[in-house]
């Protein structure tokens, strides 16, 4: 089977490259000079530099010169996550990092703060922040040994449930925090307005948009507040990230963050893809008859991102099920974490209370601005083999 022939459904994981973007990529890869350098050479890269910058910045409706550009989410995280923040001049302190317990591991961990500076709020069973529990966090913080800070996912990777980011700004501004809002997923996918959420610090991720891998950004609320930088070096991106900028990769995604600003709106709309999905699972399961379960779709009863879909039919192993797709050409993804080719427990649908069972047979479709129905169906053709030999 060739790879044209193959279906794509894990844009979540990594998205196909866009053409733009390749494109610039090349085009880049031409050019001669460093940025930081006062000749033709050097200001010509600048130039393009400075256009990737306002382009990512469009896109979230931010200012340009606070955006930072990072090799990638994972950096911008822990750039982010800083128990030093810089306002105004002044170096504040900050002694405790709340986050919610269904964030990406890259802020689960927290970033460079101490394992026990990190504390975890609890989720709903739809993956919603407990509020009244982050409320009282802030409320009993100790604000002697410093300020607080929490860390939100604007949308989940594995469920697409999305946060109220800003009614939780809101809240931890009114306790004088500071917020950091995770955008990766839902970037290209929401639109995203940087003074909308009220975060603080708000990162994403190239290759999430068709741009290319090695390149995301940390975009800051104003150009007065930034955390403690992560690297030093020679001053690159105003002192905020040492080190020569990954100019190609750059370039790359700034011209992916256009094609989405300009294509957001008819985007959107071939995500809905995702609810004819659903509605043909759960068709499947009740016509295959002998006792087959109703698919479980995490966080459905909550606005989730419109191209993410969560599910599990008991008695299917998400193990079985991938491997099966896969060979049938579609490629989709567990709701778990993977490392090394083998799946593991997924926190997010454990911190939703799931149960044993439906934490090994979560399954993750995410479609994408090139997904068709005709190729929904034959995903839905391959389950109902799946679901034929369950119910034999």
């Amino acid at each position: 089977m060739s790879q044209n022939e193959r279906i794509y459904f894990d844009y979540n994981a990594s998205a196909p490259l866009l053409d733009c973007a390749r494109a610039a990529v090349h085009d880049a890869l031409t050019w001669v000079g460093n940025a930081s350098s006062v000749h033709f050479e050097g200001r010509n890269t600048r130039k393009h530099l400075e256009n990737a910058r306002k382009q990512v910045a469009d896109l979230v409706e931010a200012t340009t010169a606070n955006v930072i550009f990072t090799s990638g989410a994972t950096e911008a995280a822990n750039h982010a996550l800083s128990p030093v923040v810089r306002a105004g001049g002044q170096e504040l302190s900050i002694s405790k990092l709340y986050v919610g317990a269904t964030e990406h591991p890259c802020v689960l961990n927290g970033g460079r703060f101490s394992k026990e500076s990190v504390q975890h709020l609890d989720v709903d069973g739809n993956g919603l922040v407990d509020i009244a529990a982050l409320r009282l966090c802030l409320e009993q913080h100790d604000y002697t040994a410093g300020m607080p800070m929490v860390a939100v996912q604007l949308a989940n990777n594995e469920t697409g449930v999305i946060q109220p980011v800003a009614e939780i700004a809101s809240l931890v501004h009114a306790h004088d925090g500071f917020l950091v809002v995770d955008a990766v997923q839902a970037l290209g996918k929401l639109p995203i307005s940087m003074i909308e959420t009220g975060a603080d610090f708000l990162f994403l991720s190239s290759h999430k948009i068709g741009g290319p891998q090695g390149a995301g950004a940390l975009v800051l609320a104003n150009g007065a507040l930034s955390p403690k930088p992560l690297f030093s070096g020679g001053g690159q991106e105003s002192y905020h990230r040492g080190g020569t900028e990954n100019i190609a990769a750059i370039v790359g995604f700034g011209a992916a963050c256009e094609w989405h600003a300009e294509n957001l709106t008819e985007n959107i709309k071939k995500y809905s893809l995702r609810d004819s999905i659903e509605k043909g699972l759960s068709t499947i399961s009740l016509e295959a008859g002998n006792g087959i379960p109703q698919p479980v779709f995490f966080g459905k009863s909550v606005l989730r991102l419109d191209n993410t879909s969560c599910f599990a039919v008991d008695g299917i192993k998400a193990e079985t099920a991938l491997v099966g797709l896969d060979l049938d050409g579609i490629s989709i993804s567990s709701g778990s974490a993977c490392s090394s080719g083998k799946v593991k427990q997924s926190h997010v649908l454990e911190a939703m209370g799931a149960s044993t069972t439906e934490m090994a047979g979560a399954l993750r479709i995410s479609v994408g601005w090139n997904s068709t129905k005709k190729e929904a169906d034959r995903f839905l053709d391959a389950w109902k083999t799946i679901i034929g030999r369950m119910a034999a």
